[in-house]
């Protein structure tokens, strides 16, 4: 003869139930305890069950069940999507309620995952059973991402659980090029700023960025296809263009700063061409945001030969206008921009998916009354999974060693002769141009009057050419990044790719002596190696592609002869502010003005 008693456990404290004596326990669970049965008999012989936890789970109600259900699973705890980092824990939970508890199955983009099904903890209720089950993965690859699922599964029948996809990114590659002065052809405002402003964006979202302006058709080459070469897997590739462009038969062009007044597609860069490269080194999201007109005159034009694109789903296309329309860039004072820039800033550090902000960017600019029947923003894409531009990367591999890495020369303190001292700072604005600053410390009493003055002695080639308007831009650009801080004097080397030695620059220093009023000059120089100035992507155990395949990307078939850049509406007086159209623009000057006033008098223009 045998006697029964239970015990229960509750953290680590156990106790007896009184009462319970019978082979079965029916209980109403109210928390998630451990049980045991103590069987004893006449003789004082005693033995333990194993333990048994019963799980209660808040989201249980009996209202969650079938009304006629006989015991099968159903699903009351579905994996929740997840942002992981490599070489981070992974861990997916499901839960279903069965009698008897069901049994589990995991797996990944269909394929079982043979050791994922026992990790499993048994809940025993008196009206069902359940368990769950969790599977883990400690050091998460690339290869761990995809789509997964779980099946519970007893002997009344099995129930799945919703899908959920896992991605793991192993960088965030950007390149940027902006187009603002042209030889041949209307100079834009906005490129400069646009670029500058993105740049600080992405970098806050985790990309590394190369930031390059006023590039020709060998330069962009050069910079296209290093960015491309260091595509890999699971990398999320961002590529902006602002400048002059043009659209013909769904063909998207960039107009580098040395095309002829009569351009063809052998004077531009294919954009299409550049975005079948990106699919084959499978990334897994490329984001293409143009930000040029889309403008096409000649009708003559042979179509460009170009390959589809490969149905892998991770494209997606923001245009900063429609088809056949042209985008636009705001002249507001000293500060100009894009109307596209304008609202995609508002919107990039949004965390949802990337095609949903752009939609946002579009809603925005497509309400702003100074552009209605003008400009539209247009979205494209095949993107099949949640990509976020917020999505957490641990950069790895290539794509974190050489892009990107550009570095500052460090500051400085150089005396004078005469014992006054200046600091030097230098600050990358952009990849491919350094911002000298010189600011004096504290003047000897016997001076007064002092003045700093940056300059090159000799000319290096195209560096550091900058137009007056295009100057005071960057300078503007400049006092963001050193905010109320006075600087002495701001000198721009721009065009750093185009460097072929070391950069000498003098700075001088006027001042006048207080006992004898005489003015004085004192000169000190500053050796800038070309090695340091020139590298925006690291060149260690890496040797880049010839040139000459890429140049081949641009179209040699057709001779188009037209194309518009991006008009200049203002914020202020449009009629004042709008820039030239280019030869094949077939409206006045007085229409576009007209275009730009009908926002009407007393509204509130960007």
């Amino acid at each position: 003869m045998a006697a029964r008693s239970r015990l229960c456990c509750r953290q680590s404290v156990r106790y007896q139930i009184p009462g319970a004596t019978k082979q079965d326990l029916p209980i109403t669970a109210q928390e998630t305890q451990l049980y045991t049965c103590r069987i004893n008999d006449l003789f004082r012989n005693v033995v333990f069950s194993d333990w048994v936890k019963v799980e209660v789970h808040p989201c249980i109600a009996r209202g969650l069940l079938p009304q006629l259900w006989q015991g099968e699973p159903v699903i009351i705890l579905n994996p929740s999507e997840q942002k992981v980092e490599v070489g981070k824990p992974l861990q997916l939970q499901c839960a279903a309620v069965g009698v008897p508890a069901p049994s589990y199955q995991w797996y990944q983009n269909g394929n079982l995952l043979e050791h994922q099904k026992k990790k499993k903890l048994w809940v025993t209720l008196p009206w069902d059973g359940s368990e769950t089950l969790a599977t883990e993965i400690t050091h998460t690859k690339t290869s761990d991402s995809g789509t997964y699922l779980c099946c519970a599964s007893n002997r009344h029948g099995e129930h799945w659980t919703n899908a959920v996809d896992i991605h793991i990114a192993t960088g965030k590659l950007a390149l940027l090029v902006g187009n603002n002065h042209y030889q041949h052809h209307p100079n834009l405002m906005a490129p400069a700023k646009d670029v500058f402003e993105l740049s600080l964006l992405l970098k806050q979202l985790g990309f590394q960025v190369v930031s390059l302006l006023d590039l020709n058709k060998a330069e962009m080459v050069t910079a296209v296809s290093r960015f491309l070469q260091l595509l890999e897997k699971g990398v999320y590739a961002i590529f902006y263009y602002a400048g002059h462009g043009y659209e013909h038969l769904g063909r998207n062009y960039m107009v580098p700063v040395d095309a002829p007044q009569l351009y063809a597609p052998e004077n531009c860069i294919s954009v299409q061409r550049i975005l079948q490269k990106m699919q084959q080194q499978q990334t897994a999201l490329n984001l293409i945001l143009l930000d040029t007109c889309r403008k096409w005159y000649n009708p003559e034009c042979t179509l460009s030969q170009v390959q589809p694109l490969e149905p892998w789903g991770n494209i997606v296309y923001g245009y900063a206008t429609s088809e056949d329309a042209e985008a636009y860039e705001l002249q507001d004072g000293e500060f100009s921009s894009g109307i596209f820039m304008k609202y995609l800033k508002r919107h990039i550090l949004q965390e949802k998916k990337v095609t949903h902000m752009l939609e946002d960017v579009l809603e925005d600019l497509g309400q702003d009354p100074l552009v209605t029947g003008k400009q539209v923003m247009e979205i494209k894409h095949t993107l099949k999974e949640a990509r976020s531009l917020t999505d957490p990367i641990c950069p790895t591999g290539a794509a974190a060693e050489r892009w990107g890495c550009s570095r500052e020369p460090p500051s400085e303190t150089v005396t004078f002769p005469c014992g006054v001292q200046a600091e030097l700072r230098f600050h990358r604005l952009f990849s491919n141009v350094l911002s000298i600053c010189a600011k004096l410390q504290d003047l000897p009493a016997h001076l007064t009057d002092a003045q700093l003055m940056l300059r090159q002695p000799t000319e290096v080639g195209d560096v550091a050419s900058l137009e007056e308007s295009h100057q005071g831009h960057m300078d503007s650009l400049l006092t963001s990044v050193y905010k109320q801080e006075e600087l002495d004097c701001i000198f721009q080397l721009c065009g750093l790719q185009k460097i072929q030695m070391d950069v000498v620059l003098q700075l001088d220093l006027y001042y006048t002596q207080l006992s004898t009023k005489q003015r004085t000059c004192e000169s000190l120089e500053k050796i800038l190696p070309k090695l340091l100035l020139g590298q925006f992507v690291t060149q260690r155990n890496y040797s880049w592609p010839n040139c000459d395949s890429i140049l081949a990307w641009a179209d040699p078939q057709g001779a188009p002869r037209t194309g518009t850049g991006r008009s200049l509406p203002s914020s202020s007086n449009p009629s004042n502010s709008i820039s030239e159209p280019e030869e094949n623009d077939e409206r006045s000057i007085g229409e576009l003005c007209s275009a730009l006033l009908r926002a009407g008098p007393g509204q509130e223009h960007p």
